[in-house]
C-alpha cells in the first residue's frame, strides 16, 4: 500500500481510507453511520450487488410498469424494449456514481460534500430522501395489502370485522401498518441484516414468479392475447408520443437509486466486483421480470375473462390457503426487499446527514417511515396516469439535474479524486462559501426548474417529457461553466489548520 497523505491510507487496489478516524469523532460532520467503511470491513462481493439489484427488480412496481404501458397503446415487444433501454441509459449514472462509493467507503450524502459543500449537501441529500419516503410508503401500502389478502383468505371475518375507514377496511390499514413496522425492525438491525435479506429474497422471488408463469401459461394453453397484440400505435408519432414519458419514466424509476449507489458500493471489495454485479443484474432482471408481468397478465384474460396485472388481486383468486399463503409471503418479501434497499437505507443517511449528532442510522429510518405514511402512498397509485406521468416522471427531473452535478464534479472536475478527511471537518477543502457550493445549487435548481416546467406550464411540455436528460444535461454543463479552474484535486492545504480537537 502507499500512503497518499497525511490524513489517507492508499491501497494497491485503489480504494483509500482513513489512517485515524478517531481524529474527525469530534466534527459535527461525524457521526459512525456516516463515516467511511474501513477497507477490512468492505467485504460485498459481485453476488452480493447482483443480489440486490435482483432483489429490488424483483417488486409490484416492476411487475405492472409494462401493463401500464400496453394500457397506453404498446405492444408487449416495445414496453419491455422501452424498460430495456431505460435501464442501460440510467446504468450509467448508476455506475459512475457508485466508483466513489468504493474508492472512499463513502455514503452518499458525504460523497455530495464535495460538489455542494458541507452543508449544502443537505439539498441533493433531503431531495433524494423525500422521494425515497413516497416510495417507502408506495411499497409498504403494497405490502399490506398482501398481508390483508392473506389475513382475509385465512379467517374471511376479517376484511369487515372493524368496518371501514375513510373508504378503506379498517383491517387492511391495521395490515398496512404491520408490514410498515416490519420494515423498520429490520432497520434497526443494521445493514448486515440487510445484506442477508437481500441475499435470501433475490433467488425465493425469482423462483416463484417463474412458477407462476409456467401455471398461467399452461391454464391459458398459451401466451394469452396481450402476447399476440401489436399494440393500438398505428404510426411513428403516436408511437413517440408515449414512448418519450414512458421511457423517463423508467429511467426515473431508479433514478434515485442513480444518485445514492454510494450507500451500498461503500462496502464494495473492488470496484470491479461491484460494476459486474451491477451491470449484469439490473438491466436484465427488470426486463425480465416485466416480461413475467406481462405473460402472466396476458393468459389472465384466457383464464379469468379480463386482464388482472396486480399480482396481489391474482394470488386472492385461487381459493385455496396454502396457495394463497405462498403468493402473498412472495409479494410480501419481494416488497419488503425492495422498500429497505431502495427506499430506507438511503434516506437514513441523508437524515443523518443533516443532523449528524442527534440522527443516526436507525433513527432516520424511523423518519422515513413516518414521513412515507404522510405522503399518503395509496393516493399516489390509485391513478396510472398520476403515478407515470405525475410522480415518475416529475421527480426525476430534479434528481437528474442532481446526477449532472456529482458527475461533472467528480469525474470531470476532480478526476475521481477526494480530500477524504475534508469531506468531515467544516473548514476543509469542502468549505466553499460558509458551508454552501452556491454555483451547484444554482446549477441544479436552474437545470430542475427548465426540467419540470412543462408540469405546470403547456408549451415546454415535451421538455417536461424529457425531464430527466433535461435536468441532468443543463445542471451539468451549467455546474461545468461555473467550475472550470476552480476546482483542485487532493489533499486540501489547509486541512491542518481546520483539524477539529478531539472529543472531550
Amino acid at each position: 500500500m502507499t500512503e497518499s497523505s497525511e490524513s489517507t491510507i492508499q491501497h494497491d487496489d485503489g480504494r483509500v481510507e482513513l489512517r485515524a478516524p478517531g481524529e474527525l469523532e469530534g466534527s459535527a460532520l461525524y457521526n459512525v453511520d456516516l463515516a467511511p467503511v474501513p477497507v477490512v470491513r468492505r467485504t460485498w462481493t459481485t453476488w452480493d450487488y447482483a443480489a440486490l439489484w435482483i432483489s429490488m427488480a424483483h417488486c409490484i412496481p416492476t411487475y405492472t410498469l409494462a401493463s401500464g404501458m400496453i394500457d397506453s397503446g404498446m405492444s408487449w415487444w416495445q414496453a419491455l424494449g422501452t424498460i430495456l433501454l431505460g435501464n442501460l441509459i440510467v446504468l450509467v449514472p448508476i455506475l459512475l456514481n457508485s466508483h466513489a462509493g468504493t474508492k472512499y467507503g463513502i455514503p452518499f450524502p458525504v460523497f455530495a460534500r464535495a460538489s455542494y459543500g458541507t452543508r449544502g449537501s443537505n439539498l441533493p441529500a433531503l431531495m433524494r430522501a423525500l422521494v425515497a419516503c413516497g416510495w417507502f410508503g408506495i411499497n409498504a401500502w403494497i405490502g399490506g395489502a398482501a398481508l390483508q389478502t392473506f389475513f382475509v383468505e385465512i379467517v374471511p371475518a376479517w376484511g369487515g370485522a372493524l368496518g371501514t375507514l375513510h373508504g378503506v377496511p379498517t383491517t387492511q390499514w391495521i395490515s398496512f401498518l404491520m408490514f410498515w413496522a416490519l420494515n423498520i425492525v429490520i432497520i434497526y438491525r443494521g445493514m448486515e441484516l440487510v445484506r442477508r435479506v437481500e441475499r435470501w429474497a433475490a433467488p425465493f422471488v425469482l423462483v416463484m414468479t417463474a412458477i407462476l408463469v409456467v401455471w398461467a401459461i399452461y391454464r391459458a394453453d398459451g401466451l394469452g392475447p396481450i402476447m399476440a397484440s401489436h399494440g393500438k400505435l398505428d404510426d411513428t408519432g403516436a408511437f413517440i408520443k408515449v414512448f418519450v414519458p414512458s421511457l423517463t419514466a423508467t429511467i426515473g424509476f431508479w433514478s434515485t437509486l442513480s444518485l445514492n449507489m454510494p450507500d451500498f458500493t461503500r462496502f464494495g471489495r473492488s470496484q470491479r466486483e461491484q460494476a459486474i454485479g451491477q451491470i449484469v443484474a439490473l438491466p436484465s432482471t427488470m426486463t425480465v421480470f416485466a416480461g413475467m408481468g406481462i405473460i402472466i397478465t396476458s393468459a389472465t384474460v384466457i383464464i379469468y375473462g379480463n386482464p388482472i396485472s396486480d399480482p396481489i388481486q391474482l394470488g386472492g383468486m385461487f381459493h385455496n390457503r396454502f396457495i394463497v399463503g405462498v403468493v402473498m409471503f412472495t409479494v410480501v418479501v419481494a416488497t419488503l426487499a425492495v422498500n429497505i434497499a431502495a427506499n430506507v437505507v438511503s434516506p437514513a443517511n441523508d437524515f443523518a446527514n443533516a443532523f449528524p449528532s442527534k440522527i443516526d442510522f436507525k433513527r432516520g429510518g424511523l423518519i422515513t417511515g413516518v414521513i412515507g405514511i404522510a405522503m399518503m402512498p395509496w393516493e399516489l397509485i390509485k391513478d396510472p396516469e398520476r403515478y407515470i406521468n405525475g410522480w415518475l416522471v416529475g421527480y426525476s427531473g430534479s434528481l437528474g439535474a442532481v446526477a449532472g452535478v456529482l458527475i461533472v464534479d467528480y469525474w470531470i472536475l476532480r478526476k475521481r479524486t477526494l480530500d477524504l478527511a475534508s469531506l468531515y471537518v467544516a473548514g476543509g477543502a469542502y468549505r466553499y462559501h460558509e458551508g454552501y457550493n452556491l454555483k451547484a445549487i444554482g446549477a441544479t435548481f436552474a437545470g430542475a426548474l427548465v426540467a419540470l416546467a412543462g408540469m405546470f406550464w403547456e408549451p415546454m411540455r415535451p421538455i417536461y417529457n424529457w425531464s430527466w436528460f433535461v435536468g441532468f444535461g443543463l445542471a451539468g454543463v451549467l455546474y461545468w461553466l461555473m467550475m472550470r479552474g476552480s476546482v483542485t484535486s487532493g489533499p486540501h492545504p489547509g486541512l491542518a489548520e481546520a483539524r477539529i480537537a478531539p472529543p472531550r
